[in-house]
């Protein structure tokens, strides 16, 4: 199976991995854009300025520029280590099992608004670039990702959960994935709860041996977990947190 995340904002600094190499990453399909959009990024980080107000940053956050910068040359770390916030809390990657993280690096996906898809074992930089970002003389993210991201995902031959938020759902769109949303017990969808729910689904998905195959398989794992997950469609369901 493959669990498409959502990235988070925030990275971890710093790492023990050699400088990015594209061809060590997943999906190498991809790698034409990635190697478009991280020198375009690093490029767009010689003009501080420019940089702020495209990533849509404040001059607090000027390191965020300058580790662009060094896009080509800075250290790497397993993307389900470099990214941080409350889902990567509640996946709680270091806290697994051997068995697990090697699960979780097979099973576990992050959307990139830099590098497209990643498996969870990739290496990969801190960089700073939002979904939503517009560069300058490149144009939007989803213009210039969803040709090559989109038929990549879609080719997919395995169960797909799908669990973007909506930016980065809007690269690459994929028919066949199953969409789980996190809402209230009344229907209300949630921001607060929403990233914790998923991590913790995301952490069952790779403490379990035996991967679901489809959406009733999903739902049985997730309830084994204590979580509720209710299927709303054939390819939808959502996860409830109260």
């Amino acid at each position: 199976m493959l669990v498409l995340l959502p990235p988070s904002e925030t990275k971890a600094i710093g790492g023990e991995g050699a400088p990015l190499d594209l061809d060590a990453l997943s999906f190498p399909e991809l790698n034409p854009m990635r190697d478009k959009l991280v020198s375009a990024l690093a490029d767009l980080a010689r003009d501080v300025p420019a940089s702020l107000k495209a990533l849509d940053i404040s001059e607090r956050q000027v390191d965020e520029v300058h580790r662009n910068a060094l896009l080509r040359t800075s250290e790497t770390t397993p993307a389900l280590l470099r990214y941080t916030g409350v889902l990567y809390d509640n996946l709680d990657f270091p806290s697994l099992k051997k068995i697990e993280k090697e699960r979780a690096y097979e099973r576990l996906a992050v959307a990139s608004a830099l590098f497209g898809a990643l498996k969870g074992g990739d290496p990969v930089p801190a960089y700073r670039l939002s979904g939503g970002t517009t560069l300058p003389d490149h144009g939007s993210l989803r213009t210039l990702w969803k040709p090559s991201l989109e038929p990549v995902l879609k080719s997919a031959d395995e169960f797909v959960v799908d669990l973007r938020s909506g930016a980065y759902s809007s690269l690459a769109r994929i028919p066949h994935a199953a969409v789980v949303r996190v809402v209230t017990s009344e229907g209300k969808v949630v921001s607060h709860f929403n990233k914790a729910h998923k991590g913790l689904l995301a952490r069952a998905i790779v403490r379990t041996a035996t991967e679901p195959k489809d959406l009733k398989g999903l739902v049985r794992l997730a309830q084994k977990a204590g979580l509720r997950l209710v299927p709303t469609g054939e390819k939808t369901a959502d996860l409830i947190t109260d």
